[in-house]
């Protein structure tokens, strides 16, 4: 996680669904599944943007799909998403907390558990991004980036799939705000059996996580304290800076062509 996208194990079994919004926690409590259940975790925003390509397509390609209208795109559904989470000890943040209902189905075994923070707090670290953010802007700039350019559709598929669903009413902006968190809790509270969701902030450290899963508490090791905003932001970051220098590069490759072929209408 972090930077890189985290490598599916063969031998990992899948345990956990992070059903926690972004900024609640969610690279911290990957982190600590790690080390719990000794095996990677799929941390949403970084296996998207750091992995091949293919990857944030066959997303797109899943949300566009739903919500479930029938038997077959359900079937292909389920084995898409199964095919992208296997290796997997967990998964954490978007996309995975919004097919916690196909997760649930395809792992029977699994438990939920959604990281937790105060909903105002929540609200005051992702609305900077929400009102700022200019999405049409950002595209431009991505275009030319391979798995960036594809950031807009994922979000609008998303949109208007599962998470919109979910967390917008039928004639309102579909943009996260202040009341998203609570509709989240809402959505889990309805489609997740009671024996198997739970709540966990990460301020509480390794023992109800630990009572959760049913494994020991780590002897003297930190509890993870990783920064959810520094870490995709990061790597977005990353992308938009490459965007801007292949545009420059394409600039300069264009004037010089232009250059070249009015040198050569002189001379012809």
């Amino acid at each position: 996680m972090g930077h890189a996208a985290s490598k599916p194990d063969p031998n990992a079994k899948f345990r956990v669904i992070g059903a926690g919004l972004s900024r609640t926690a969610t690279t911290s409590f990957g982190a600590a599944l790690t080390e719990l259940l000794d095996g990677p975790c799929h941390h949403g925003g970084t296996q998207l943007l750091c992995s091949d390509e293919s990857v944030i397509k066959r997303w797109i390609d899943v949300f566009r799909k739903t919500p479930i209208q029938n038997e077959q795109d359900k079937k292909v559904i389920h084995t898409e998403i199964k095919s992208l989470m296997d290796g997997y000890v967990g998964c954490t943040d978007l996309p995975g907390n919004a097919v916690v209902e196909e997760l649930l189905e395809i792992y029977p075994d699994a438990v939920v558990i959604c990281t937790v923070r105060d909903p105002e707090k929540w609200w005051q670290s992702i609305r900077p991004i929400v009102e700022n953010a200019n999405f049409t802007v950002l595209s431009w700039i991505l275009a030319p980036v391979p798995r960036f350019r594809y950031f807009r559709t994922y979000h609008d598929a998303l949109d208007e799939g599962n998470f919109g669903k979910a967390h917008f009413k039928e004639g309102e902006k579909k943009m996260p705000s202040a009341v998203t968190y609570e509709r989240h809790i809402e959505y889990l509270k309805r489609v997740v059996p009671k024996d198997r969701l739970f709540f966990f902030d990460v301020r509480d450290g390794w023992e109800p996580l630990c009572q959760i899963l049913g494994v020991p508490v780590p002897k003297d090791k930190p509890f993870p304290r990783l920064n959810d905003a520094a870490a995709v932001e990061g790597i977005m970051k990353s992308g938009i800076k490459q965007g801007m220098v292949t545009w420059a590069g394409i600039g300069v490759t264009a004037a010089a062509g232009l250059y070249t072929g009015l040198r050569m209408a002189r001379i012809l």
